[in-house]
């Protein structure tokens, strides 16, 4: 990651350098001056995307998210949820019930896709992560993943899901998690649209309501399936 002056940030988010600076001059954007001349962190202004994108759950608001994103990555097409959730990495009813066992359940899981290989690495990753910005929702979902991509014990981007059949306290804040994601991707471009799929798919109407009536992963994969055609339409 490298730091980018005003103008390249601008054409990086596809704004113009007076938006740029506004933003950052409202703290909106995270950014600092350094002998009175802007500059940008790529790293920060990645989770400054992530924020935005797990910060909403407005359907309209998501969609301009998505479209940054599309921008930022350079894609517009990519991989459905279903394809990288599958039934051997969905566990219903998750049994974990503590937020430790929750990550490591959830790392155990995906490491049946053959496409992650060192499950105790994956969960460690997650739990520093949880530690600096805990990741559950208001609606009791929680999008875990690591800070970083972990190319290292991945073959490739494959995401895991959990469904608890009674909420356990996962944030900080009080609220109750029942429904756990775990994004495991294996670039920066790839989590951030991931991230934002993942987000739209939640957001949907009665989307949350069926998952949760799921009884097996069979079935909740469908689910997954029948949400991907719906976002797509």
């Amino acid at each position: 990651m490298e730091e980018l002056d005003l103008a390249q940030i601008a054409r990086y988010l596809h704004l113009t350098p007076p938006q740029v600076e506004k933003m950052a001059m409202r703290g909106r954007l995270p950014g600092r001056k350094v002998g009175g001349v802007w500059r940008f962190n790529e790293a920060e202004i990645h989770h400054w995307l992530e924020d935005q994108i797990g910060a909403s759950d407005d359907s309209v608001e998501l969609e301009r998210v998505q479209r940054v994103v599309d921008r930022v990555t350079g894609e517009s097409q990519d991989r459905e949820l279903h394809e990288l959730c599958t039934v051997e990495t969905i566990e219903i009813p998750l049994q974990a019930r503590t937020r430790g066992s929750v990550i490591r359940a959830m790392s155990d899981l995906v490491a049946k896709s053959g496409l992650m290989w060192d499950a105790a690495a994956m969960a460690e990753a997650v739990k520093s992560r949880e530690q600096m910005h805990p990741t559950a929702l208001d609606c009791g979902v929680a999008l875990l993943h690591p800070r970083r991509p972990q190319t290292s014990i991945l073959a490739d981007t494959v995401v895991g899901l959990g469904v608890s059949r009674a909420p356990l306290p996962f944030s900080d804040t009080g609220h109750m998690t029942d429904v756990f994601f775990l994004i495991c991707s294996y670039d920066d471009s790839a989590h951030l649209r991931t991230l934002a799929k993942i987000s739209r798919l939640i957001a949907m109407e009665s989307f949350l309501d069926r998952l949760r009536a799921c009884e097996t992963p069979g079935e909740a994969w469908h689910c997954l399936q029948e949400a991907d055609v719906l976002l797509s339409a």
